[in-house]
């Protein structure tokens, strides 16, 4: 099933960057940096996930807002170990025009400081809680690494982060739980397998009491984190005086979280589903879920072109996106063009087919080709659609399995970088020194430990690194 991917796998940086350009999801000629400029069709393709996002905030009674991009120091330097974590990446503004700012303002590398003077202001009682806001934005961070579109930029510039506040420790733990279930609902809309690992306690969000990270496996075998939730306990609330009013008149400082997607998930879907053809889209994100590419012949009295805009027709009253190709090239080269987009199925009609009242479905995932009756379109098609989704999450699903090896020794995790990459499980003690030994030797990071902790619990297993007793198993790998 499917063809041979071995350009996507075996050079996928190369690979990535050309299909970022040459599909039409960026530019990156912009003359700062990493900061590139979407092109209409990736921005169609983001807007689609931001859809998911915006519906699952409503399910789950979160209030949307739109914060300024510009905070001031003072309010920065309220939480002294969330500036510790982003003093080496804020943007500064420090003039207005020629003359200094009294206050500088920073570019926000993220909201927290700036949302939670405000809800200082807004939270009063125990009424106002849980209090559960989102918005999406522009968010900067001057990167120092080389900068990869959608991955590693300077600016993100499809920024998602939700915000609540709540009465107890409890329930913002349930709050987590919810945003795991949100992640999961909008992972499977767009044919991802991920891992949820919390993260250890020297690479946790600054600020947080611990940090959630959900990652997948990309084609080289490196991983990247496409989703944090975090929990802050009180640690903000009494940075920022978050309180409220309890039922027995006394105040309390309120629990926090927050939960954060970017465009990464487009650079997750791009990388898992991919191949040497180009893009290969899961039909709910597609802007164009069926394109039509009409050949007619010019010694034929049957009108192809209105035939195929009439299945066109049909199809946009089913509620399917779809699109006739009536270019004046040649099929092989529309073919080529949208199998580089990523458009998931391709109706081709002949001649021929316009006389025997038939269409030929073409699939992006596994390239199979086949003919049915005019009358079987609608029902078909969105069976076609659905096999497509399954088969594509199937396949990442294999995937990332495959890519995740448990071990027992530090020199069989060293072997299973060489040979595949991937995740690799240990057996850790807990300590941090030893964490941070395990990384330098491997060179690869710890992701941390499976979550919830049950599943990372171990017995009767020796740490790999230092011979004492395993608490843990510990995840590593080489990261983007």
């Amino acid at each position: 099933m499917g063809i041979e991917r071995n350009r996507w796998q075996n050079d996928f940086s190369e690979w990535y960057n050309e299909m970022i350009e040459i599909a039409g999801i960026q530019d990156k000629r912009y003359p700062v940096k990493g900061m590139n400029i979407w092109l209409p069709y990736g921005l169609r393709i983001m807007k689609n996930i931001e859809k998911f996002i915006h519906e699952e905030m409503e399910r789950t009674g979160h209030q949307e807002v739109l914060f300024p991009a510009l905070i001031p120091e003072t309010e920065f330097q309220k939480e002294a170990e969330h500036i510790a974590g982003f003093e080496g990446e804020v943007l500064w503004v420090t003039h207005a025009g020629r003359n200094p700012l009294e206050v500088r303002l920073i570019l926000r590398p993220t909201s927290e400081t700036a949302m939670y003077s405000m809800f200082s202001l807004w939270i009063r009682s125990h009424a106002d809680l849980p209090f559960k806001i989102y918005q999406i934005v522009n968010v900067y961070r001057y990167e120092t690494k080389h900068t990869r579109p959608l991955i590693r930029v300077r600016e993100i510039s499809r920024f998602f982060e939700a915000h609540t506040a709540h009465d107890s420790f409890e329930d913002a733990e349930r709050q987590i739980h919810e945003d795991l279930e949100i992640f999961d609902r909008i992972a499977k809309k767009l044919g991802l397998p991920y891992i949820v690992s919390k993260r250890p306690e020297w690479d946790k969000f600054p600020g947080a009491f611990y940090s959630l990270g959900a990652e997948i496996v990309m084609p080289d075998g490196r991983t990247l984190q496409i989703g944090t939730m975090h929990h802050y306990k009180q640690n903000f609330a009494k940075a920022y005086n978050i309180t409220y009013e309890k039922e027995d008149g006394t105040h309390e400082y309120v629990h926090q979280t927050t939960y954060g997607m970017s465009e990464r998930l487009l650079a997750a879907v791009i990388a898992t589903h991919g191949d040497d053809r180009g893009l290969v889209l899961p039909p709910t994100l597609a802007p164009i879920q069926v394109v039509i590419v009409p050949i007619p012949l010019k010694e034929s009295p049957y009108d192809v072109n209105a035939y195929a805009r009439g299945i066109a027709e049909e199809l946009k009253s089913a509620g399917i996106r779809v699109h006739v190709d009536e270019r004046d090239i040649r099929p092989g080269r529309k073919f080529y063009d949208w199998e580089l987009k990523g458009v998931p199925l391709r109706i081709e009609v002949g001649p021929k087919d316009v006389e025997t009242g038939k269409v030929v479905l073409a699939r992006r995932d596994n390239l199979q080709k086949f003919a049915i009756d005019r009358e079987e379109l609608i029902d078909k098609v969105r069976e076609t659609l659905d096999e497509i989704m399954e088969n594509l999450y199937n396949r990442a699903k294999e995937f990332l399995e495959t890519h995740i090896k448990r071990v027992e020794t530090i020199e069989e995790a060293k072997q299973v970088f060489e040979d595949r990459r991937g995740v690799v499980e240990i057996p850790w003690c807990g300590e941090e020194s030893c964490g941070l030994e395990m990384e330098e030797i491997l060179d690869a990071k710890m992701l941390g430990i499976p979550y919830p902790d049950e599943k990372a619990k171990i017995e009767g297993k020796k740490c790999a690194h230092c011979g004492r007793e395993a608490k843990y198993i510990a995840r590593f790998a080489r990261t983007y």
